[in-house]
């Protein structure tokens, strides 16, 4: 679907025969296209020249206008699927509904300014638009980012999986003297570490390793010791090649629900709110864009300057 934006000369003066002529030509038993009338008023366009200028900073601010749009209907596209573009509005019409019966926008640009302000204006919302876009989106990035890596932490190995999801409080020794730590061991490894565990330092709580699960590769071991000893242990262990991991009790409030689960679920959560109020925000921001762009053609329409009172102007959709 196509619709091109053109200019015809008033022919005897008066528009409504110009009009009619083109249907009779284009429209009425042709079906060649469908037509349809293009309120332009009276802009304060200048003197010939300074109309020739405009007309080359519109077709600049047309190139980067294009490209604003595209980003956000990829950003649409992204989130909803293409068929959510079919959905998209423009000052709460159908985008065909709303090139079809364009009235200019007075409250927002005021026929009294110059075309030169006007242009000006709908540069500086564009370029606004385009913050709040990259803004928005790299906000939208992060959270989907975290949300990854949560979940290739928690469905890894031991070696980089939170591990607060799979020790039960029960196996866990924690007083004023005594702490449990948590190692992760090669499978391949397991006979030596239950060979020496007890002597990597002082103060070892003597056959207190437990086996607390596994995977393909790893084994978790937990091991009871004295606090004073903690950093020896863990020092003596890198050593050996057994890594200690860190193990975070879940909160009282959180403690049916382990806490890598729980922070998967807030991202999850988070994510898709950002994900609400980014597609919510591109639809909004994509009825601004089109809704900024008063007359201006798109790369699929034509685009003829000339005095006003010459030309009768209309949007023709050729099917």
């Amino acid at each position: 679907m196509v619709y091109w934006l053109v200019s015809l000369p008033l022919l005897k003066g008066r528009r409504d025969h110009t009009w009619e002529l083109l249907q009779e030509k284009t429209s009425y038993g042709q079906q060649l296209s469908s037509n349809a009338k293009l309120e332009v008023p009276e802009l304060r366009v200048g003197t010939i020249d300074t109309l020739l200028q405009h007309s080359d900073d519109l077709a600049k601010m047309m190139i980067g206008t294009e490209v604003i749009v595209s980003k956000i209907r990829r950003t649409i596209t992204d989130i909803a699927g293409p068929g959510a573009l079919a959905t998209l509005k423009v000052e709460n019409l159908p985008v065909e509904s709303y090139l079809t019966r364009f009235r200019w926008d007075e409250p927002k640009f005021p026929l009294r300014r110059p075309v030169k302000e006007t242009l000006e204006k709908i540069t500086e919302i564009m370029a606004h638009l385009e913050d709040d876009l990259k803004v928005k989106v790299s906000e939208y990035n992060t959270v989907k980012g975290q949300i990854s890596a949560a979940l290739r932490k928690a469905g890894g190995s031991l070696a980089v999986r939170d591990i607060s999801a799979v020790v039960k409080p029960q196996q866990v020794v924690d007083s004023e003297n005594l702490a449990t730590l948590f190692v992760v061991v090669s499978k391949y490894g397991v006979k030596e570490w239950e060979s020496c565990y007890e002597k990597l330092c002082d103060f070892v709580v003597p056959r207190s390793s437990e086996h607390v699960t596994e995977d393909q590769d790893y084994v978790l071991m937990s091991v009871v010791l004295f606090r004073r000893v903690v950093d020896d242990f863990k020092t003596a262990a890198r050593v050996r090649g057994f890594q200690v991991k860190e193990y975070v009790p879940p909160a009282s409030e959180a403690a049916e629900v382990p806490p890598t689960e729980l922070s998967l679920n807030q991202l999850k959560a988070e994510g898709q709110a950002k994900q609400s109020a980014l597609e919510a925000w591109a639809r909004t921001a994509y009825g601004e864009v089109r809704g900024a762009r008063p007359v201006m053609p798109s790369s699929r329409e034509r685009w003829c300057p000339q005095q006003q009172n010459e030309r009768h102007w209309l949007h023709v959709h050729c099917g």
